[in-house]
């Protein structure tokens, strides 16, 4: 409810998920896991985990949020969601418990995770975490591994207004002795994870001082690269079904989670691992991510929101050939307009719109803040209604990217 309605569906401690699991039999203790956290990047480098260990014969569970389309996408096991009646079955179940403990919405949906995991004996599970790391409902398991995305600008309200406040919220999920692998290193915040880690003596990885990306390109819808370890020379040769290229800054950290599972004790063989790159969303239904839903004219869906994700699709969209863009665009109310308006492309057919939630921002406002920043187009009723004019005045050599928001995605993706 936090994604539809903002922080008004946010509880400030970890009290009630505490309690309600504590009901349930602490179902989070039953199966080990590995807690993912981060700004950008959290949700595709959960779903490329879950991916390999699937490939590589393990019961894998896979928790994530905010979902697209159904509300079961957020629990899967191998891939396949939580059927609707273990859903039913769990609040019928559970009654009681819920009334008297009152749990917000994402603390519900974390137990029910946490008991189907248990109740069909998974033997790993993936947790993404929702908002921050420190306080957030997720944080009450005792992973093997720990794994921080990168740190950029969003929440702000909730988790700091600056990049080390909101760095210290998302170290709150290292624990003591389990090493942490940071994705990226960041001058501005690098030392927020040491000084926690040294704390909790933790051994800390930065992946992008571990390897190097060589020799990159786009192959038929997938991204083809050499990854290079720069400790051993030892070189990957990969295709990832996941196009966007900011993954490149998550492909390493996933390459240094699988080295601390190995000596964790899993079997992780590299030929496995790197077939299930190459089907991350065949083996866990992911999407929004770069999604390529139409050649003809090339329409492009990104579920990207803040600062840095936009940073990094505009940067892609500049990279691809197109005659004439056309951008259908929504996000909400809380968003900075000033700091992300001038990111988005000038050259571009705007078409504003508003997604079919509370929280989202009136496609006219949004419009009218648009133009002072040199941004043209529309506005519309709703999304659909945006996108079915964007089809319309398309060419076949056109691009149609749909973005801003997980919202404005989750409306037009099949």
């Amino acid at each position: 409810m936090f994604y539809r309605v903002g922080s008004a569906a946010l509880k400030p401690n970890l009290d009630n998920i505490l309690a309600l699991c504590n009901a349930l039999g602490n179902p989070q203790n039953h199966f080990k896991s590995i807690h993912i956290a981060g700004t950008n990047g959290k949700g595709s480098s959960s779903h490329m985990l879950a991916s390999i260990l699937r490939e590589n014969g393990y019961k894998t569970g896979l928790y994530t949020s905010p979902h697209l389309k159904d509300f079961r996408e957020r629990i899967r096991i191998n891939g396949k969601m939580i059927p609707k009646k273990e859903v039913t079955q769990f609040i019928q179940r559970h009654k009681s418990i819920l009334e008297t403990i009152q749990p917000s919405f994402f603390e519900m949906t974390v137990a029910l995770a946490f008991e189907y995991f248990r109740d069909n004996g998974i033997e790993y599970a993936i947790i993404e975490t929702g908002l921050g790391g420190r306080l957030d409902s997720t944080n009450i398991i005792h992973p093997i591994l720990t794994l921080i995305t990168n740190i950029g600008w969003d929440h702000m309200d909730l988790l700091g207004n600056t990049l080390e406040k909101i760095a210290f919220e998302k170290a709150g999920i290292i624990k003591k002795g389990i090493p942490i692998i940071i994705s990226e290193f960041q001058d501005s915040v690098a030392e927020v994870f040491i000084k926690k880690a040294h704390l909790e003596n933790a051994p800390i990885l930065f992946a992008s001082q571990l390897w190097e990306i060589q020799n990159w390109h786009h192959h038929q819808g997938f991204q083809k690269m050499d990854l290079r370890d720069l400790r051993s020379e030892t070189t990957y040769s990969l295709y990832l079904d996941l196009p966007g290229k900011y993954q490149l800054k998550n492909i390493k950290a996933i390459f240094t989670a699988i080295e601390e599972l190995k000596k964790a004790g899993l079997s992780l063989n590299h030929t496995q691992s790197i077939k299930a790159l190459r089907y991350i969303k065949r083996n866990t239904g992911l999407r929004g991510r770069w999604d390529l839903l139409s050649r003809k004219p090339l329409i492009i869906c990104d579920t990207a929101h803040n600062l840095d994700g936009i940073r990094e699709i505009v940067e892609q969209i500049h990279q691809t050939p197109f005659e004439q863009l056309h951008f259908v665009f929504g996000t909400v109310r809380d968003k900075d307009l000033d700091s992300l308006l001038p990111l988005l492309p000038s050259h571009a057919q705007y078409y504003f719109c508003k997604a079919d939630i509370p929280r989202a921002l009136e496609a006219k406002i949004l419009y009218e803040k648009a133009l002072t920043y040199g941004l043209k187009g529309e506005y519309y009723a709703s999304v659909k209604e945006a996108f079915e004019e964007a089809k319309k005045q398309a060419s076949l050599n056109d691009l149609i990217f749909i973005g801003g928001s997980t919202f404005v995605v989750a409306e037009i993706i099949p």
